[in-house]
């Protein structure tokens, strides 16, 4: 049970020249075809069995969504076929199966009998269902009111309220906070644990890594890997940020890369707004911009700030947290005579830089940037941005840990006595 075979799997779209092109095809069947085909996916062949984790990868575009509504039977194939053993609970897209009028609790009944729960069996899970969202009293308000974070929320924890034997997950979980986000993955670590079959989509191919047995990589509607997680992972970043040349020795750092897709959509940002963070950017050491790293790059750190009032004693500092939220690295230049005792006027206007060794494992990593007053017995900071950037360190030949937060270099060696 919990097996899943894809078999030269294909969709496609039909394209009309013209509004009337579907209509003046319906009315006259027996003559020539008014639309073209366009494929979204072709020739797709894949198997995944019992308790295996399989992620898929790609870029926007490439066809994983819809993958996965064929799987799950949301979308017909135009060729090809999917054989499913196993009861399967699906998170495809944000509040599917809700409706807006109605309550939360009334979408936990009628989406758990979309998954194959009977009303008894959600309402025996209703508690862990409210305990897992943690939504509060807007479980009784409609669904219409929720934010995007609350209806992930409710969604994913109606999908996992039974352990199914194959839990399919979509981008959908990209949208909760990162708190929840941890949550979510303790309880498909769990899942896994107990023999659930897993399929994957995300744009965080370290993530991949870490939880899945293998990969699959989608180019252009076609398989262009399949296999163990990481080799497929690496195939997928040469040809994403190399033009798909072989790799360079991690030694190497001959050109920024950057992901457009690790951008914030949970920033905070508070002060007394004597002083503004105008931007903020990571570069290489070579001075291009850049958000994805090697294990042996060293990370610079740059932000613009201008002051609206005049002020002195201040301390400028950044820190760096993992997605759950974790203090990894900060950092401040309170004691530092470039800025120690130093005032600084209305209207003046700085662009700070540091930089930094990087020892942190492979993973997406947040930064915290902000301005702060030490002159009174409490700080007060000017202007603070909260999870403002993103950035990821890549696996490669310099990463050495197996378990942990940081990277360590080390050396092993084997002798007989």
């Amino acid at each position: 049970m919990g097996t899943i075979t894809v078999s030269s799997l294909g969709k496609a779209y039909k394209q009309y020249r013209t509004r009337w092109g579907r209509l003046a095809e319906w009315l006259t069947p027996g003559h020539k075809s008014r639309h073209t085909l366009k494929w979204v996916l072709q020739d797709i062949s894949f198997s995944v069995s019992a308790g295996e984790a399989v992620g898929i990868i790609g870029v926007n575009g490439a066809g994983k969504s819809t993958l996965l509504k064929m799987i799950t039977g949301t979308t017909q194939p135009s060729t090809g076929s999917v054989h499913i053993n196993g009861r399967v609970a699906a998170l495809l897209e944000l509040g599917m199966g809700f409706h807006p009028d109605f309550t939360g609790r009334q979408n936990c009944y009628m989406a758990g009998q979309l998954l194959g729960l009977s009303l008894e069996e959600v309402s025996r899970h209703m508690s862990e269902i409210e305990e897992f969202a943690d939504i509060g009293d807007y479980i009784d308000q409609p669904v219409r009111v929720y934010s995007s974070g609350m209806q992930v929320r409710l969604a994913f924890a109606v999908a996992t309220a039974v352990r199914p034997e194959i839990l399919i997950v979509d981008e959908a979980l990209s949208v909760g906070d990162v708190a929840f986000q941890r949550k979510c993955y303790r309880r498909i670590e769990q899942f896994r644990e107990k023999g659930t079959t897993l399929l994957f989509v995300t744009h965080d191919t370290e993530t991949v890594k870490k939880i899945c047995d293998k990969a699959l990589f989608l180019q252009h509607g076609r398989v262009a890997s399949y296999g163990p997680a990481k080799g497929v992972c690496d195939a997928y970043e040469r040809i994403l940020f190399g033009g798909g040349k072989p790799a360079l020795p991690a030694t190497i750092n001959t050109a920024a890369i950057v992901d457009p897709s690790l951008m914030s959509n949970c920033e905070l940002s508070y002060g007394d707004g004597r002083a503004v963070i105008e931007s903020i950017w990571l570069e290489s050491p070579e001075g291009h911009p850049a958000n994805v790293f090697g294990s042996r790059d060293n990370l610079i750190l740059k932000y613009r700030v201008r002051f609206t009032e005049a002020v002195t004693r201040i301390a400028f500092a950044f820190m760096i947290k993992t997605r759950d939220g974790v203090a990894l690295f900060g950092m401040d230049t309170a004691d530092m005579p470039e800025v120690k005792g130093r005032s600084f006027s209305a209207g003046e206007k700085l662009l700070l830089r540091f930089e930094f060794g990087n020892s942190f494992a492979p993973g997406t990593y947040y930064i915290n940037c902000g301005i702060r007053d030490d002159t009174g017995d409490v700080a007060v900071f000017l202007h603070r941005r909260i999870d403002v950037v993103l950035f990821r360190v890549r696996a490669d030949e310099g990463t050495f840990v197996k378990a942990g937060m940081i990277n360590v270099p080390a050396k092993f060696e084997l002798a007989l006595e």
